[in-house]
């Protein structure tokens, strides 16, 4: 497999990560937050393809599933939270909450790297370099979210309550197409 496949293959997978955290940057992040979901973004996007490499499809279905339908309804859950901050006047989400809570961090890097999971099992098929391959496509992913998360804290800075409202539809629909395939 030739490295701009690879490049290719990691961009693809990297947008889910993207498109949340776009949204979840609209709701407005610190730095620290930045760092500590991209990182763990990165990390379960170099795991999950060895993972599927090694663990098997029956358990990676099972689990897969499982894992993004757990983490879509946190997104469409965020979502609502974050639409309703714009509708009642209120508090606007603070995504620290979700995102510096181990638990809430975890399903949500579960939640994006579960299609790395499945193109593992893929590349158990084809004669690549697994390490490599696992670390591009983490370093790509990591720094997709992290401009994912910038980029819509930006957003959020600039055009206030509508970035929060279109943040949070951004997420409800990303939560939704998740479940619904």
């Amino acid at each position: 497999m030739s490295i701009a496949t690879v490049l290719a293959l990691a961009v693809a997978l990297g947008t889910d990560a993207f498109s949340m955290c776009l949204g979840l940057g609209m709701a407005g992040v610190t730095r620290r937050q930045i760092v500590i979901v991209s990182l763990t973004v990165l990390v379960f996007h170099i795991f999950m393809p060895l993972l599927g490499w090694y663990a098997g499809e029956f358990v990676g279905t099972l689990a897969g599933r499982a894992a993004s339908i757990a983490g879509a309804l946190l997104l469409v859950y965020l979502g609502v939270k974050m639409i309703r901050s714009v509708w009642k006047g209120g508090e606007i989400l603070d995504p620290k909450v979700v995102l510096v809570n181990t638990w809430g961090l975890l399903l949500l890097a579960a939640s994006v790297s579960m299609d790395a999971l499945s193109v593992g099992f893929t590349l158990g098929t084809r004669q690549v370099d697994l390490p490599l391959t696992a670390g591009v496509i983490g370093v790509v992913a990591g720094v997709m979210t992290a401009v994912g998360l910038v980029l819509g804290r930006f957003v959020g800075a600039r055009v206030g309550e509508r970035a929060v409202l279109g943040g949070g539809v951004l997420l409800v629909g990303i939560g939704v197409r998740m479940i619904v395939p």
